[in-house]
């Protein structure tokens, strides 16, 4: 981020870019990613009051509460999807009490989890929604029975959020379309699928896209790639060039 805008500090503009993640599920030319859901995480503690289990009435157990705080976040689902996107889906990464005593109310719990959304939100809408949501459950009485005061619950956002985009530059997807289907015999599809990537800090600089490898063991132990996909790769990669720069000259 800093070296973009540095260069875009000293007046460079860059026309497309094409950012090598592992975008094939299976194989070499499967699919290029067009654009990416946004992703913001955050975490709720909820604080109760420390006791013993056999005596509930004289504390308040934070696990029930953060039940229907978690209850509330994965119920209702946030949508059903778009034309260019997957369906908003949060998931709860970490539940946590601190607490190896079985015979202890805990004085709080907490849980994490991560949003990953499309295009019917934004990074501010979805922070929204999820408030919303917080302080409805907060005053629900399901699973804190005989408890008058609601929830006493903390939200905090976790870093920056990585906002929803969609890359629409006919010139840079056809070109590379044709690229791939010239090298390995096929048309790759265009997807939105998958986590988030370096390719949204290109995004405000100059339309992207996302072409590279097989990703079938990223992040896993033995990651690897097989060497004849790394030379057909090189192919495709030198034939866009020759082809976006062979426009360039044509139209000159």
């Amino acid at each position: 981020v800093k070296l973009l805008e540095w260069a875009a500090g000293k007046g460079e503009k860059w026309d497309a870019a094409i950012v090598g993640e592992p975008t094939n599920p299976d194989t070499l030319g499967d699919m290029i990613k067009i654009g990416r859901r946004g992703s913001i995480s955050g975490s709720v503690t909820v604080n109760g009051r420390q006791g013993h289990a056999a005596y509930p009435q004289l504390a308040d157990n934070p696990v029930r509460g953060l039940v229907s705080l978690v209850d509330a976040l994965l119920h209702p689902v946030f949508d059903k999807g778009t034309k260019d996107f997957q369906p908003t889906n949060l998931e709860v990464t970490s539940i946590d009490v601190g607490n190896p005593a079985t015979n202890v109310i805990p004085a709080k719990a907490t849980a994490t989890f991560n949003i990953r959304f499309n295009d019917t939100w934004t990074a501010e809408t979805i922070q929204a929604e999820i408030h919303n949501r917080l302080d409805q459950a907060a005053g629900r009485k399901k699973y804190r029975p005989g408890k008058k005061a609601p929830v006493d619950y903390e939200l905090v956002w976790r870093n920056r959020p990585s906002h929803v985009f969609l890359t629409r530059d006919e010139r840079l997807i056809d070109t590379l379309s044709s690229s791939v289907k010239a090298t390995v015999g096929r048309k790759p599809a265009l997807s939105t699928s998958g986590g988030t990537s370096d390719a949204r800090f290109i995004k405000d600089y100059c339309p992207v896209v996302e072409f590279g490898l097989v990703g079938q063991t990223m992040h896993m132990v033995d990651e690897r790639v097989a060497l004849a996909d790394l030379e057909t790769l090189t192919g495709i990669y030198q034939r866009f060039i020759e082809d976006w720069f062979g426009q360039d000259r044509a139209v000159g």
